[in-house]
């Protein structure tokens, strides 16, 4: 059976590459932008380019934001790409404090110009990197069988 992906248009996501990479993976892919599409997508996935605010704001203006929510509490699987990921927690703090869907507690804040220990990082952030998870915290969850250590390619000024 294919699995049939619907990928939202909110005028902030990089589309054609998601979609490409879903097809590529055998998924039968729809883009949508209506709340109706949303609210009866199998799995839905939330691609972003830019700035929170702007994402916030395009999901308000298409009457994305309550399809999504009622969408993320049905257990259904759901993924955030880039600002899609961001907007899932529940403030962004890129050109000013900005509400997010508030589906993940927490807030995304600019990764500070040094570390704790006063060497410099470089921002924004581009490359593979390891995840450090916390003790257990990837337990029940979709992350449990990756490898030790784990690496992702990352192109970020936010975390």
């Amino acid at each position: 059976m294919t699995a049939k992906v619907t990928v939202i248009d909110y005028d902030r996501g990089n589309l054609f590459s998601v979609s490409r990479a879903l097809a590529h993976c055998g998924a039968e892919v729809a883009v949508t932008d209506t709340p109706e599409s949303v609210r009866a997508a199998d799995r839905l996935v939330l691609p972003g380019v830019g700035a929170f605010a702007d994402a916030m704001e395009g999901l308000r203006r298409r009457g994305l934001v309550e399809p999504i929510l009622e969408f993320a509490k049905s257990g259904r699987p759901f993924l955030g790409i880039c600002v899609g990921m961001q907007v899932m927690f529940d403030q962004g703090q890129e050109f000013g404090t900005h509400e997010g869907l508030a589906l993940i507690p927490g807030k995304v804040v600019a990764i500070p110009r040094q570390g704790i220990d006063g060497q410099p990082h470089k921002v924004p952030h581009v490359g593979w990197s390891e995840l450090m998870p916390a003790a257990a915290a990837w337990e029940g969850t979709i992350l449990a069988s990756l490898p030790r250590p784990a690496y992702c390619y990352f192109v970020h000024s936010f975390t």
